[in-house]
This record gives structure tokens, sequence and C-alpha cells, in this order.
């Protein structure tokens, strides 16, 4: 007789031990189901912000390490300052053109700092006079800043400042153009076009205490508003100026040489798993990484993804645990019904039916009812899955909140302005909190694969064990 008629024929004539197949097989399978397109999700959602945040690595001059390396050399000097740090401490611009030009960088960015002295033409924003007896010989001076690009500086990206006339810095600016604030354009009357001049601010001796000049390109407003109390001019907002890096190091006292010198530079990366190359092509450009080391702040894409992956790996926990209980429980259903069927299976034994076939037909019942499991699971699992899913995430995004309020703000690489020493000025970003889950052909031959799988052991197991006896053993023994 076909195996198939009488696997038929079976499932037919025992509907409740047929349906208690079915009805084990589709909790087991849509569990699994439900685990890979919790996985496919999350890396779906983890993709998609690595692409959109990427991670920022920051590069700047170790002190420690330049002793370390025995390249110090303070007679040497650096720049217009001899005595200092020396000329090995100097990280220059034309070097990180060269690491910005490297494949896994997205973006890049850089800062000097300085300072300038007023002139007699050029006066600092002070609607309050200094106290008497205070002492302002290092702080009546404006503050002067390098960067690249004038819209990545935190208070313009937070829209804290905003540029009212003329332009930004940009990596095109010339060393002499300059940028100043609204207060400080009034006090001293300058216009687009104007010229400024400034002394470097520095008292060392040795320092150039000449006037230099600069062209006003643009005039930018700060949101904060005078407090009517005195503020030393350097900490005073409106007496902030951004020039080019090569501006800021000629104010700064350093060596403009190489384009100028930096405090620090960003590099935004594609992938944070990227620093590895980022240092490498940093080396072959030239750059010794023990003095300049290069150190990634991902803490951006940990916010976003830290809760969704904990998720991700809690399904591929589950997967594992219901696919082995899974196998084991429905083994145990088949031995059982097995043990039920020992006069059919003697029967059919001595007509001599082979032992294969009759293994075979225990086989076919079982995988038809997985088939009819993995169908019903495949229609139900998506929207199943995003409810455990979200519910899962949920939790974790609510101990991660929990865990960044407890934490201290560490500095802000990503600050690219050099202002900030605080990580509240990287623009926030919140733990992804939904799951977008689809169902698509892959899952359905993953289920299907681990769903027929799990069928065939715990057929063939129990089985086996069974069908090693001959005829007369199975119709004469016991259970």
């Amino acid at each position: 007789m076909n195996l198939c008629k009488r696997a038929w024929w079976r499932l037919t004539g025992a509907p409740g031990k047929t349906l208690m197949l079915v009805g084990l097989f589709f909790v087991v399978c849509t569990l699994v189901l439900s685990g890979f397109l919790i996985r496919s999700a999350a890396a779906r959602a983890a993709d998609s912000a690595k692409n959109r945040v990427g991670a920022v690595a920051t590069m700047q001059l170790d002190v420690n390490g330049l002793l370390a390396s025995g390249k110090n050399n303070g007679s040497e000097g650096s720049g217009q300052n001899p005595g200092t740090i020396g000329s090995a401490g100097d990280l220059r611009r034309d070097l990180v053109d060269k690491i910005c030009k490297s494949s896994v960088v997205a973006d890049c960015n850089y800062t000097a700092d300085g300072a300038a002295f007023p002139t007699k033409t050029t006066k600092l924003y002070q609607p309050v006079p200094v106290p008497a007896g205070q002492d302002t010989t290092g702080t009546d001076l404006f503050k002067v800043d390098g960067v690249r690009k004038l819209g990545e500086v935190s208070a313009f990206r937070n829209g804290d400042s905003k540029t009212i006339a003329g332009k930004g810095i940009g990596p095109d600016t010339k060393r002499n153009e300059i940028v100043v604030e609204e207060r400080v354009a009034k006090e001293n009357k300058l216009e687009i076009g104007d010229t400024v001049k400034l002394k470097i601010g520095e008292l060392m001796p040795g320092v150039d205490t000449s006037e230099h000049e600069f062209e006003v390109i643009g005039i930018y407003k700060n949101g904060t508003a005078d407090t009517g109390q005195y503020v030393p001019a350097m900490m005073d907002p409106a007496n902030q100026l951004y020039t080019s890096i090569e501006g800021a190091s000629l104010l700064g006292g350093r060596t403009t040489d190489g384009g100028g010198t930096l405090k620090s530079a960003t590099f935004k990366l594609t992938d944070p798993q990227d620093l590895d190359r980022l240092k490498d092509d940093a080396k072959k450009a030239g750059a010794d990484l023990q003095i300049f080391p290069i150190s990634v702040n991902d803490k951006q894409y940990r916010t976003l993804v830290g809760p969704i992956a904990k998720t991700a790996n809690f399904a591929t926990v589950t997967v594992w645990l219901v696919a082995v209980a899974g196998t084991i429980i429905l083994a145990l259903v088949v031995a059982s019904n097995l043990r039920e069927r020992r006069g059919e299976l003697g029967i059919l034994l001595s007509l001599g039916e082979k032992k294969p076939k009759l293994l075979g037909q225990h086989l076919i019942e079982v995988v038809a009812c997985a088939v009819i499991a993995i169908a019903l699971a495949g229609v139900g699992s998506q929207f199943i899955s995003e409810a455990i899913g979200n519910k899962l995430l949920a939790g974790e995004v609510e101990s991660a909140n929990e865990e960044a309020e407890n934490e201290s703000l560490p500095s802000d690489y990503s600050d690219t302005s050099g202002m900030s020493k605080q990580g509240d000025d990287q623009p926030k970003t919140d733990p992804i909190d939904s799951l977008d889950v689809h169902l698509g052909p892959s899952d359905i031959a993953k289920v299907g694969a681990t769903g027929l799988g799990i069928a065939a052991l715990a057929t063939l197991v129990p089985g086996t064990r069974v069908l090693r006896l001959n005829p007369r053993d199975i119709l004469t023994k016991g259970n």
C-alpha cells in the first residue's frame, strides 16, 4: 500500500492528534519566526543608524605620548614661542587634510584656538566698566577660534548663533579673513569688507607685537544677551571671533607652516568599526599616533542601537531555546504515538512492508503537520513579533534612559568648535524605540528549514528505536 495514502488516512482518521501536532508546531514555528523577524528588524535598524550617525574619531596632541616618544625638544621652540613644547607637538593642517581623504571618512573638521589683543582701532565690547582695582591683563582679549566650517561650530549647529551678514568661515577662507559678532561690529562701526587690526594674544618674550590686519567677511549674532554685570572680555560671547586655521594660529602665537596648527581634528566615520582603517590611513599620511592618538566616540551610535541590540540578542537566545525545547517535546509526542501504534507497525512489518517505508510514513505525517503550522505561523508572526519586539524594546529603552540619566557627561569629542567640554552640546539622540518588522521569503525559508529539521529529528530519533525490533517482538512484547 502507498505510504502517502496511509499517512493521509492516519491524519484524517485521528483529527484530535493531528490538531495537537499542528498546534505544537504552530507555537514552535511562531516563536522561532518571531525571533528571526526581530533579529532582521534589529539588523536593519542598526544599519540605518550606522549610516545616519556613524561615529566621530578625534585626533589631538597627547603630551605624555610626545614626552615618551623622545621627539620633544623644548629648546627648539614651536613657531614664535621658544622654550615651549616644540615643533613635534604641532598638529599641522596639511597632515589632517591628507587623512580627511581616507575612504572611511564621511566628513572631517578641525579647530584651532587663539586670542588677540585689541588695538587703537579695534575695541573690545565691554558694556559694563571694569571694577576699580581689578587686574584684567590676561582677560582683556578677543577669543579667536579657527575653524574649517563655521556651520559645524556647536553654537551655529544648535541655532544659538547665526550669520546675519556676509558669509561664514569655510575650507577656502584666507588667513586674513574674519567673522565678528554683531555687538563688536556696532562698537567698532564695522561693515562687510572693513579691516580690523589685532595683536597676537601672547605676552611671552619674542612674540610679534605688531598689528595684523583682517578683513571682515561676515557678521554673526550670538543669542546670549548681556547680563548687565561685569564679565571679563574674553568670557563675553560678544568678543568671540572666528577665522581660518592659519589666522587663529597666527594670533595664537603658533606656526602657520603647513596651513596652520590645529588644536584637534574630528573625522566622521561611515562605520564605527572603521577606526583601525582610519589609523592605518593616518600612518600612511605620516601621522605619529603615539603623539597624536586617534580615539573614537561612538556614543550616538551606541545610544541609538544599544537597546535594540540587546533585544536582538534576547531574540537569538529565544530562537535556540524554542528550537531545542520544541524538538524535545515533539520527539516525546511522536514517541508516545509510536508506542500506541505498535500493533499497526507489527502487522505491516509481518505483511512485508519495509522498515524505512514505515518510518517514511510517520515522517510524512509529521512533516504535513509542520507545513500547515509554518503556513499559519507566516500569517500571524509579523503582528506577534512586532508586538513582542516592541514590548521588549520598550523595557530596554527605559533601562537605557535611566542609565543615561545616572551617567556623568563625558567630553564631547564630536564638538568641532573646540569650545564645549561637555556632551550636552552634542545633538540629543534618542534610542530607537520601535521595530519595523517585514516578513520576507528568506524569513519563511529559515523558519521552514528550522520547522522541517525539528520534524525530522522528532520523528527519526524515537522511530529508529522502535523499528529496531522485529515483527514478533513488536506484536508479543508489551509496552
